[in-house]
């Protein structure tokens, strides 16, 4: 704990806290007992009480106290443990207010005693004859001490007092890892709801608007190969429907593949990850060494992982090759991706790089990225596997 120094804001808040805490904490504790008999009046309350301390603590100390959840019923360890503070704050902002209060008094008054009479306003009243230097040095000393004590002791009860709220009216350790618990669960629920959306998208493409453009694409060339006797004009737009329906198609089929291949689902990273490989403009040595499965959304972060890296390297990297291994070593699967470009590679440098870290970090998964100015560029992926 730092030691404020006397004349510093961090003295003076400390001491306001602790000083404003005692009132407060007498109003809200009476309240409290006042209220004590009529429960359900108490249950709606006590968050009032709550906030109230908690306004107290953001303004003096800038300390954020989690809410908890309204509890259904008044009896909840919630309740309990808001009440117990309410009612426990008085005596401890009776204790800190005296002797931060006595702490600054005293330095006040040992500090002006030595001052003329006349000077003071009122003149100050000792049993001790100050014209003794031996009274002066001894007040002198207490006085400096009392001076230096003073923050120290208004910075001690104020973080005994912001402790004893945070353990009394946050969650509980308990609460909190339900919640992280009921959180992790939830974003695995919706990571995997996501992933299962693409993949129906992608079958409902690949069985509907794919094959639609496919039928569109052969009538076309049938016209085109046979109906050879039209004039120039109709034979020039035939033939240009019949490039833009290839085209169309393409485009369809990488927009399909991109998000999620069939091939990953049927027969793994292996096959998903060679026809990635192939497709690439420069040479890739891939390396897959997976004994065990994965689960669905592990596979697919994996693969848009080394997908989406083959990708940046095609466009920025002027690469000449390029390696991809993939392992998995109990629980955890590594992924490696590796260039030897230019470098110079940024997660603040674009969105592809920044969007391929969220996906990873979605599932506690992490990034590390090498690539210094000159090459080569590395990429690092560790994913946990269940």
């Amino acid at each position: 704990m730092k030691v404020p120094r006397p004349w510093s804001a961090r003295a003076w808040l400390d001491t306001a806290h602790v000083m404003i805490g005692f009132p407060v904490g007498v109003l809200l504790g009476g309240l409290t007992l006042i209220l004590a008999p009529v429960p359900p009046v108490l249950k709606r309350a006590v968050p009032v009480f709550t906030g109230v301390q908690r306004s107290r603590f953001d303004a003096f100390q800038r300390a954020h106290i989690p809410p908890v959840h309204s509890p259904r019923s008044w009896r909840s360890p919630a309740t309990w443990r808001q009440i117990g503070y309410h009612l426990l704050s008085p005596f401890v902002s009776l204790a800190g207010a005296f002797l931060v209060a006595v702490a600054w008094g005293g330095a006040i008054v040992g500090l002006l005693a030595f001052l003329p009479a006349k000077v003071q306003r009122p003149p100050l009243e000792f049993h001790f004859d100050l014209r003794d230097n031996r009274v002066v040095a001894v007040f002198m000393v207490i006085g400096l001490f009392l001076l230096l004590l003073a923050p120290v002791l208004a910075r001690g009860m104020a973080a005994l007092d912001l402790s004893v709220a945070r353990t009394l009216l946050g969650p509980s350790r308990s609460e909190l890892g339900q919640r992280i618990e009921t959180l992790t669960e939830s974003r695995a629920g919706v990571i995997d709801a996501a992933d299962a959306e693409r993949r129906r998208i992608e079958r409902d493409l690949h069985d509907g608007a794919q094959q639609r453009l496919v039928s569109l694409a052969m009538n076309l060339g049938l016209a085109r190969a046979t109906l050879t006797d039209l004039p120039d004009p109709a034979r020039e737009a035939i033939e240009q429907a019949h490039e833009e329906a290839k085209q169309a198609l393409k485009e369809l089929r990488d927009f399909v593949r991109g998000l999620h291949p069939a091939v990953l689902n049927d027969q793994g990273l292996d096959a998903a990850l060679s026809g990635v490989a192939a497709r690439a403009p420069f040479p890739v040595r891939l390396r897959v060494d997976i004994e065990r499965r994965t689960t669905p959304t592990i596979e697919a972060v994996a693969f848009f992982t080394v997908s989406e890296a083959l990708t940046n390297i095609a466009k920025h990297a002027a690469a000449t090759k390029a390696e991809v291994s993939v392992r998995r070593e109990r629980d955890r699967l590594h992924v490696l991706v590796y260039d030897d470009g230019c470098g110079g590679a940024r997660m603040e440098g674009g969105t592809g790089l920044r969007g391929l870290a969220q996906r990873i970090d979605a599932v506690d998964g992490s990034l590390r990225l090498s690539s210094p100015l000159g090459g080569p560029t590395t990429i690092e992926v560790d994913l946990p596997c269940e």
